[in-house]
């Protein structure tokens, strides 16, 4: 294996690379298909991984490993060099055990782990702090002081519950009196009574405050001793935020970025004009920020990237072991903005629309409501960067007539949609979506041979707020959905699915057929989740719900081509 000087630049055999042309422009990180060179690059780091037992981390792959399983993204860099040869570099994300420092693998922007750091240092400083919160915290007497409090609040409620109690009595007894006395005594002899009765509802009263007073003196001397150890660790508290904040903004001016004009931005500079403010936490530590601040330090020019998943897939996220993937939107699109800027680009295909030249069928029309077959590739309605939707289209197509969208499906999702026609078509057919009374079902064609033959999968979804639109699974914040599907027919390592999604959440079907908890099981096609191919397997291919003039029960489907 030929290496430069320091072991990161790894030289391609010339025989191993002849007859692969150099790519003219920088891979588009975000969606991109990985060029001959990153393939080559890639599955030589692959074979460096698996052959490796000397990085003492559990990627997963092991059953008999010990430690926690946890995966890894790595990335490669295809570079040329000055002297015009073609090598790539390889990068992780994050930390490697729990190290930043790994052969082959290029350092990162800045080594918070470095000894005597002032990362290090002053994270000393602050565990010290929480050290102390908890020494306080469990302090003997602070505990036996909250738990005395506890006590003697539960005695206090308990007794003046207790003395309200019987000065209802004590009340309903005097009203009784008077009812009585009232009745049978003249009016001057009355007054005498009612004077004595007063005088007893002001003593109970007083009672009262008094009981009362005599409590909070009690509660108040034992809150005020309480209080001496909570404006402690309050202070503590406050010291340990105050630290965190000023060491935080200090990795943000630390993590300086170049690009290849030699210009350098830091994070605090590169976040400061986004929807974010500030960095979001791990930016700068993915992959391909790593290898291009390495390049563009050694004077190498970038050529191609790619990043993968190594190891067992993570809990919340898609991530299959060996699946190329696109770099975070989140954390890396500023930085790469930056660092990438002046350097031709393949085309963003997030920019061209693949649903140009497709046909809208109409399956069903009348006065109220039209029932077309999507094309893989459209919109639903107009995008950002896209115009072209059947919203637009059937706009294009009545000339006196606002389409108004009922539901949606994904850009490469194919299939049944209902469009309403009036106000109260659209309200009476959304009601109904609402209620789940409209049944749906989906066909889809799953990348591998999945075990069992039905069921129902339940994995809460929530949006990945650093990476839109991407979905995660999500047991605290996500939102409930629920899967039914059946098999039905296997196809050498693909299966045909029927999926009869019971709730409605954002790349619902693709999660569940993908997520490792699920059926796991990318559907073909699946950019997002999978594996990019000529189209999304995905097909809504019935519908029925209710007529809204008619109210008779309609019925609409449309096989799948694929």
């Amino acid at each position: 294996m030929d290496t430069d000087t320091t072991g990161k630049l790894i030289y391609f055999d010339n025989d191993a690379i002849d007859g692969i042309t150099l790519p003219a422009r920088f891979t588009f990180p975000f969606c991109y298909k990985p060029h001959p060179l990153t393939l080559l690059a890639a599955a030589q780091l692959q074979q460096y991984l698996e052959a490796q037992t000397n990085l003492d981390h559990n990627f997963g792959l092991d059953a008999d490993q010990a430690g926690s399983p946890i995966g890894k993204m790595f990335g490669v860099l295809v570079v040329q060099d000055q002297n015009g040869r073609v090598g790539y570099l390889s990068a992780f994300s994050g930390k490697l055990a729990g190290s930043n420092d790994h052969d082959r693998f290029v350092p990162p922007v800045f080594d918070m782990l470095a000894e005597n750091s002032f990362f290090l240092q002053e994270q000393e400083v602050i565990n010290n702090v929480n050290a102390n919160v908890q020494q306080l915290w469990q302090h003997p007497e602070y505990a036996h002081l909250r738990q005395e409090l506890e006590q003697q609040e539960a005695e206090a409620a308990q007794q003046i519950a207790a003395f309200k109690a019987q000065l209802k009595a004590n009340k309903q007894e005097r009203k009784q009196q008077r009812e009585a006395k009232k009745a049978i005594l003249p009016a001057h002899e009355y007054a005498i009574i009612e004077a004595h009765l007063i005088r007893h509802s002001l003593h109970d009263k007083h009672q009262l405050n008094l009981l009362t007073q005599q409590w909070e003196q009690q509660l108040t001397a034992n809150k005020t001793a309480i209080a001496q150890y909570e404006n402690e660790i309050e202070t503590l508290k406050q010291e340990r935020r105050d630290r965190s904040s000023a060491l935080q903004q200090q990795l943000f001016e630390q993590y300086v970025f170049l690009n290849q004009q030699g210009q350098s931005k830091s994070l605090h500079d590169i976040f400061s004009t986004t929807i974010y403010e500030k960095p979001p936490a791990g930016a700068g530590e993915c992959a391909t920020p790593k290898l291009l601040q390495y390049a563009f330090l050694n004077g190498y020019q970038p050529l191609a990237m790619a990043e993968f998943w190594w190891g067992a897939s993570p809990k919340s996220e898609i991530r299959q072991h060996g699946q190329f993937y696109p770099a975070c939107t989140g954390k890396c699109k500023s930085i790469l903005g930056h660092m990438l800027e002046g350097i031709p680009l393949d085309d963003d295909p997030l920019l061209i629309n693949p649903g140009e030249d497709s046909k809208l069928d109409i399956v069903y029309e009348d006065e109220y409501l039209v029932v077309v077959n999507k094309p893989s590739g459209l919109l639903s309605v107009p995008g950002v960067n896209i115009n072209d939707s059947v919203y637009s289209r059937l706009k294009r197509l009545w000339a006196d007539i606002e389409p108004l969208i009922i539901h949606r499906l994904d850009m490469a999702t194919s299939g049944l949609l209902v469009v309403a026609k009036t106000p109260e078509a659209h309200k009476h057919i959304q009601r109904q979506f609402l209620k789940r009374t409209v049944s749906k079902r989906y066909t889809a064609l799953l990348s591998k041979n999945i075990e069992g033959n039905e069921g129902e999968i339940s994995l809460p979804l929530r949006g990945d707020f650093y990476n839109r639109p991407l979905q995660l699974v999500c047991f605290e914040h996500g939102k409930k959905s629920i899967t039914r599907w059946e098999v039905v027919d296997r196809q050498a390592n693909q299966t045909r699915v029927h999926f009869w999604p019971l709730t409605g959440r954002t790349h619902q079907l693709r999660m569940h057929a993908a997520h490792h908890l699920g059926l796991h099981a990318p559907i073909v096609g699946d950019d997002l989740y999978g594996t990019p191919d000529k189209r999304l397997c995905l097909h809504a291919a019935y519908l029925a719900f209710e007529h809204p003039v008619t109210h008779e029960r309609v019925c609409f489907e449309v096989e799948e081509d694929f």
